[in-house]
């Protein structure tokens, strides 16, 4: 009996070491990274889907420069649905566009999120009325393409770094003469991006 309690109690320890433990994606941790050579903090960026900016202000980095060996803290990112949302409103309103134009769409709805402007999330900021049109229209209910994940991906590590923008439109398709008032930061394919 004793026996057979020591071999169980050995199994299910061997059992604690097999099985990897992986946090939820969505948890909100503090997660590390082993730096090795060839990483930069904008690939750092890419990989964890966070920031350049905010992977330096919680390293408390004041440069680019990082060091083979160096354990960086990553800050908590988005979540699975909010990069999903996003990611589908990109394609719905950038289809077509090029892959700028898409970055640049994802870059707006984050500048809201950190404009005092508009609300404080995504779903929020992409929810709120009257702002973007593939919400009216059931458009933002389509999947979204491997360019438009990309690009907000792209948009996530360069968040915080941009001209401002906080809105766009297809001249060709609006004449709001409040939106067109607005200072133009970058015209990409066939959108303008003011803020």
């Amino acid at each position: 009996m004793k026996l057979t309690k020591i071999i169980l109690s050995a199994m299910l320890t061997l059992g604690m070491f097999a099985l990897p433990y992986t946090p939820h994606a969505d948890a909100a941790i503090l997660q590390s990274h082993f730096v090795q050579k060839g990483d930069t903090l904008w690939e750092i960026g890419l990989k964890y889907g966070v920031s350049v900016a905010e992977l330096k202000r919680v390293n408390q980095k004041t440069s680019d420069v990082i060091y083979i060996g160096e354990t960086l803290k990553i800050p908590q990112k988005i979540s699975a649905y909010e990069k999903d949302l996003l990611a589908r409103l990109v394609e719905a309103e950038a289809k077509g566009e090029p892959y700028a134009g898409k970055v640049a769409v994802a870059t707006v709805v984050l500048n809201r999120v950190d404009s005092n402007l508009f609300p404080d999330t995504i779903r929020e900021v992409i929810y709120q009325k009257g702002q973007f049109t593939p919400v009216k229209n059931g458009t933002i209910n389509q999947p979204a393409s491997y360019a438009s994940r990309k690009a907000v991906d792209e948009a996530l590590a360069f968040r915080g770094q941009g001209s401002g923008s906080l809105y766009f439109y297809n001249p060709k398709k609006t004449s709001n003469t409040w939106l067109r008032s607005k200072t133009v930061t970058v015209v990409i394919g066939n959108h303008v991006f003011a803020k």
